[in-house]
């Protein structure tokens, strides 16, 4: 469209500007309008793509069984079926937290090993006074009362002096000969004579428990009966049971300590004859204890 001016004084018309498209000459408004045409279509032309690739990305999340483009496979076979729409952040995300649970689970699973505890004979004596009246002493007195019962030397042998802690407390030649040949020798020929004064209730009778005399409780001094290690010794403690409906009791000579707790050391004499075994004090009721210095 012209456009009147004037220049020096006279009128001039003004043609607008052209320009040059595709070989020809156009107007400035009509290349403008050209272009902004190309401009719409070619946001056009993006929006389908966008739309298309949209709707591809969705078909392959939802029914395709590999990996998705642009998704590292090893994440999502990590990760399963669970996520596989996920985005890469949000599998590893998964994948970590799966990772530490499933460590924090088998941590929490796994039991630790309690450290094995040294048989108490093997320790270092000390010099505490065992109870009378202690769960310790009664899971003994059920094993002694077992071999009693039964006649078996095996059941009776928990409740029997250590043989490590023999071997440190006495001062002589070959304590283990010793504890094995006279001690236990001694032990079981008791066992079987308590046995044998059982007779024929052995099977039905049963044990009432242990009376231990604590005011004869006495330390045996290192250097005694050759000892180099000294301990408690408590003489004459009694047996209680019932037979037949009546209650009886027999005598444990001789127990002493270790580490604190009672043991039986000798059973039916503290001076044993050869080869025969002994009942001590065997009595209807529950008996009676004396004092003894025995060591």
């Amino acid at each position: 469209m012209a456009a009147a001016s004037q220049r020096f004084g006279m009128p001039v018309k003004i043609r607008p500007r052209s320009m040059t498209a595709g070989g020809r000459r156009v107007c400035a408004r009509e290349w403008t309008r050209g272009h902004a045409g190309a401009r719409r279509m070619a946001r056009g032309r993006a929006r389908l793509a966008a739309a298309a690739l949209a709707s591809a990305l969705v078909a392959a999340g939802c029914g395709a069984t590999g990996p998705a483009a642009g998704t590292p496979a090893t994440t999502r076979a990590a990760t399963g079926a669970g996520t596989a729409g996920a985005t890469p952040a949000a599998a590893s995300a998964s994948q970590t937290s799966a990772s530490q649970t499933g460590a924090s689970r088998k941590g929490g699973s796994r039991r630790r090993r309690r450290p094995r505890s040294r048989p108490p004979g093997t320790l270092p004596q000390t010099g505490r006074l065992p109870s009378g009246h202690s769960a310790t002493l009664e899971r003994e007195m059920e094993g002694l009362w077992t071999a009693v019962r039964t006649g078996r030397l095996a059941p009776g042998l928990a409740a029997f002096f250590p043989e490590a802690a023999y071997l440190q407390v006495k001062a002589i030649a070959d304590p283990a000969a010793d504890y094995q040949s006279r001690l236990i020798g001694d032990y079981r020929l008791d066992i079987a004579a308590a046995h044998a004064l059982l007779g024929t209730s052995a099977a039905s009778a049963r044990l009432v428990g242990v009376r231990v005399p604590e005011p004869y409780a006495h330390w045996v001094s290192p250097g005694a009966c050759y000892n180099r290690v000294g301990y408690w010794e408590v003489p004459n403690a009694r047996l209680l049971y019932r037979a037949g409906g009546v209650l009886r009791s027999f005598g444990i000579a001789s127990m002493i300590s270790w580490r604190g707790v009672w043991y039986v050391v000798h059973l039916g004499a503290v001076l044993h004859p050869a080869g025969v075994g002994v009942v001590d004090d065997p009595s209807l009721g529950p008996g009676a204890s004396a004092p003894s210095l025995t060591c």
